[in-house]
């Protein structure tokens, strides 16, 4: 998922980057662009897979939660699933604040949530230029294993909550365009049919 909206950045990161200098802003701009060409964008079919189970917690596995890390890092995205790199395994990262370390969660699956619910924009990182009004669940129990198969058990909230059900679509081959209205759906495939190849 895109920080901000599809990519876009909050204000304080905009405030943070007016005072870099030139040469380090080009530097961020060049890293998000390499780390994007890394993340599969629409309409590549791995986006629409269903990912498989993890069964085995190797030193595979922790590169590629380190991978998704980076490349999130990079992207300036609050998370990325597995399948957003072209590999059918049920894990995805996710860091909704700067405060927080990102986590990785395996075979992660919703055990419960909360009724109410709420409408907000969501971006993607696969979905460059998209920015679609989505209705998901305000809290959730999220419950998994770690990388290296330990049972974990998180109560996630507002933001938190939002981007791990976004990446748990993914990883069900779901994207934001079918998550929205009819009306921002059309407009959200208008602009990646013209949406240049990164």
């Amino acid at each position: 998922m895109a920080a901000a909206g599809e990519g876009e950045h909050d204000e304080d990161e905009d405030e943070d980057e007016d005072e870099l200098e030139p040469e380090a802003r080009a530097e961020i701009e060049a890293r998000r662009r390499v780390a994007l060409a890394q993340i599969r964008q629409y309409p590549d079919a791995v986006l629409r897979m269903r990912a498989n189970e993890v069964d085995r917690f190797d030193e595979s596995l922790a590169r590629l939660a380190d991978r998704m890390t980076g490349l999130m890092h990079d992207a300036r995205g609050v998370g990325l699933a597995a399948t957003q790199v072209g590999v059918l395994q049920r894990v995805f990262v996710f860091q909704p604040g700067d405060e927080e370390e990102a986590t990785a969660v395996v075979n992660p699956e919703i055990v419960s949530r909360s009724d109410e619910t709420g409408l907000g924009d969501e971006g993607c990182l696969s979905l460059q230029g998209v920015n679609v009004p989505v209705e998901r669940s305000l809290e959730i129990t999220l419950a998994g294993v770690d990388l290296e198969g330990k049972p974990i058990r998180l109560e996630l909230q507002e933001l938190a909550a939002r981007v791990a059900q976004h990446e748990l679509d993914h990883l069900d081959g779901t994207l934001i365009i079918e998550r929205t209205d009819s009306d921002s759906r059309r407009d959200a495939l208008a602009t990646l049919r013209q949406r240049p190849a990164l």
